[in-house]
């Protein structure tokens, strides 16, 4: 708290101070930073046309939200932006008894307005709540009636509390959120008691506990997350609770491939520079997005799980790791992801994709990760290369030329290895005319697992090591 921060009521009074609704506050927060232009979800991208949009709608009507998307659309993160529109901080009424934050001008508990009623103002305590201390969220799933809403406390009872008294009563998140902003993450996974709770606080902003209703008029705002094929399922969220909720807000993924490749690069917390410096050439990261596109498409792949944009980041930071590691181990400043480190991105990626069991029955989700991943290569390849050329390489191939390449190769053996197929080292300054020979080497591998996805030569793997030749 700061010195020019009333500590009392008598100076919060003097002060001009007025409560208003949390709704409020978010509102006219929001109506001051749109009217003055600045930039109102930090690090949210792709969204410009269309997600955005209906938040500001729903800010404007001051409804509370559902967050509707696939994994690993930022809907978590679209509901913490939210804070920023509360003001820095709020004044309440800091005194042991009370349980909740409350408006020093609108007390909602016996005990609070019974101080009030007896103390002299200056006598008032004023307590100062941060705006990033007034949110909280919560996975639906697991979660309790009293983890949200709240119990009866049974040493309040063993003190002689009259079990229909609000001092009865130990409070989950919801009540303690009071003047602030609650989220549920994964909605249709919610118990029905703990959303007939939900209900009757979006419904009439009080909470029944055991049967007992304690008129409390909570101000909270509420935000929902849920995957659309769960919530849709008939039965998963109660209607009366589906009807309470403001706005609906669709998420989707990124609908370009750049979108992606920018979002990747913002969220991957990499430091590519340093001691052991990594430059990672466009192709590479498109061919990661590429990767996170085609297994979005794939059939093998369920539709109604998603593929997160987590999986992009795990594999892209899980390709940089493995040129940093080689950088490291052969000295090779800076290093440069290749074709080959993407043989490392099983670890980072198995897990991540959740198989449609009546089309992958007989393939494993390392085969369908190794389908996806050449699929993207491909993609990428074809817009780099054009036909002419491939044919003349092709034909070198057929004359027993077999081609050795690893993660771990040094980038100076590429242009030993490619001397005798001229046409790959002039195919590789068509994708990026650079000098640097670790450059080169990615280039290289590049139009070489190009050339395989495209069925104009063969590979074998071991051991790290990938050796291509005509079939």
């Amino acid at each position: 708290m700061t010195a020019s921060r009333p500590d009392n009521l008598r100076d919060l009074l003097a002060s001009g101070w007025r409560s208003k609704s949390v709704k409020r506050e978010l509102h006219d927060n929001f109506v001051r930073m749109l009217a003055a232009g600045e930039e109102l979800y930090p690090g949210i991208v792709g969204y410009e046309n269309t997600v955005i949009p209906e938040i500001n709608i729903a800010m404007l009507a001051r409804h509370d939200l559902l967050f509707l998307g696939e994994k690993g659309q930022a809907k978590s993160r679209l509901m913490r932006s939210l804070v920023r529109f509360l003001d820095e901080v709020v004044p309440y009424v800091d005194i042991p008894e009370a349980t909740v934050h409350e408006d020093p001008l609108l007390p909602i508990s016996g005990a609070v307005k019974r101080f009030l009623a007896d103390t002299p103002p200056e006598r008032v305590p004023i307590g100062w709540w941060r705006r990033e201390d007034r949110y909280v969220e919560r996975l639906a799933p697991g979660t309790k009636f009293a983890d949200i809403i709240g119990e009866i406390d049974p040493a309040k009872l063993a003190g002689g509390v009259s079990m229909s008294s609000e001092e009865a009563l130990s409070f989950g998140l919801i009540p303690r959120m009071h003047r602030g902003i609650f989220a549920m993450n994964e909605l249709p996974e919610l118990d029905e008691l703990v959303q007939v709770g939900l209900f009757n606080i979006l419904e009439e902003r009080d909470v029944q506990i055991r049967g007992y209703p304690v008129k409390f008029d909570i101000d909270v705002l509420i935000l929902f997350s849920a995957n659309p094929s769960t919530y849709n399922r008939s039965g998963k969220v109660i209607p009366q609770l589906k009807d309470r909720i403001g706005s609906v807000v669709h998420t989707h993924y990124p609908r370009e491939r750049d979108l992606g490749i920018r979002i990747t690069e913002q969220e991957s917390g990499l430091e590519l520079d340093g001691d052991w410096p990594v430059v990672v050439p466009y192709f590479m990261k498109q061919i990661i997005e590429e990767i996170t596109v085609a297994a979005r498409k794939s059939k093998y792949v369920d539709h109604q799980s998603g593929v997160s944009a987590r999986f992009s980041l795990a594999n892209y930071r899980a390709m940089v790791g493995s040129a940093r590691q080689r950088g490291i181990v052969l000295g090779e400043r800076p290093a440069v992801p290749r074709i080959s480190d993407l043989g490392h991105i099983y670890s980072s990626a198995l897990g991540k994709l959740e198989l449609d069991l009546m089309s992958s029955h007989q393939l494993s989700e390392r085969q369908v990760l190794e389908a996806i991943i050449a699929e993207a290569i491909k993609t990428v390849f074809e817009e780099y290369v054009e036909e002419h050329g491939l044919k003349e390489i092709g034909e070198i191939f057929s004359k027993g030329v077999k081609i050795e390449v690893g993660d771990m190769l040094p980038s100076s053996a590429y242009a030993e290895r490619i001397q005798r197929v001229p046409p790959i080292w002039e195919k590789a300054f068509e994708v990026n005319a650079a000098s640097d020979p670790a450059m080169r080497a990615s280039c290289v591998e590049f139009v070489l697992a190009g050339l395989y996805a495209t069925d104009r030569i063969s590979r074998a793997q071991r051991h790290g090591r990938v050796e291509y030749q005509l079939p």
